[in-house]
């Protein structure tokens, strides 16, 4: 028996009837908000029972374009790069990583150069002095938005600083730190914290 067949037998004994081995079923969705950077959508879900009813949810979710999240690693002087800028969730100045949308068919990688290029004027010097560390695809909260985030580190052995552009209501800040300020920083991002932590293992097995 597999991990997983055990852990859902486990997770079967405290079931209230809803058989959560059949998929969900839309009954209805209403497109009731769009803005400049998400919509949301209200929505009634059907859940089947074990006894061949079913019950219904209400739900709404934020629809939200994928995006890149990159911790960025400067090699040769073991930096790496922190940005500030307002966050309306927090309603504060916050610290985080270089990060962005993905425009609609275009590569995740692709988009991390670019957002990176866009956000902090750094660019590898070619595609053979940065390697990408794929760290995962990761929900930014899979309760109320669909927004999937690819996070990743970034190494760069050799790269150059080339000119910003910003979108007209962006303001970003980003320098360079050691990597014991980066752990110092107090940084509320979830998705900064993955890439964060995933890069520490890594440092803890080379020493």
């Amino acid at each position: 028996m597999s991990d997983t067949t055990s852990m859902d037998m486990s997770l079967n004994e405290s079931s209230d009837g809803v058989d959560m081995t059949r998929p969900a079923t839309v009954l209805s969705r209403e497109h009731v908000y769009q803005g400049a950077i998400f919509g949301v959508e209200d929505m009634r879900i059907a859940l089947q029972t074990r006894d061949g009813g079913q019950t219904v949810i209400r739900r709404q979710v934020m629809r939200h374009a994928p995006c890149v999240v990159m911790l960025v690693h400067d090699c040769a002087q073991d930096l790496y790069l922190v940005e500030r800028e307002y966050r309306v969730g927090c309603d504060a100045f916050a610290y985080g990583l270089p990060a962005g949308l993905i425009d609609d068919g275009e590569d995740v990688d692709a988009a991390a150069l670019r957002e990176l290029r866009e956000e902090t004027g750094v660019e590898p010097i070619d595609e053979n002095s940065c390697d990408i560390d794929h760290v995962g695809q990761f929900y930014s909260s899979e309760g109320m938005t669909d927004e999937l985030a690819n996070i990743m580190v970034m190494h760069l052995r050799h790269w150059q600083a080339v000119e910003r552009h910003f979108d007209a209501d962006e303001h970003v800040e980003s320098a360079w730190i050691p990597w014991k300020q980066l752990r110092d920083t107090h940084i509320t991002a979830s998705n900064s914290e993955i890439a964060i932590l995933h890069e520490q293992i890594r440092r803890m097995r080379q020493q």
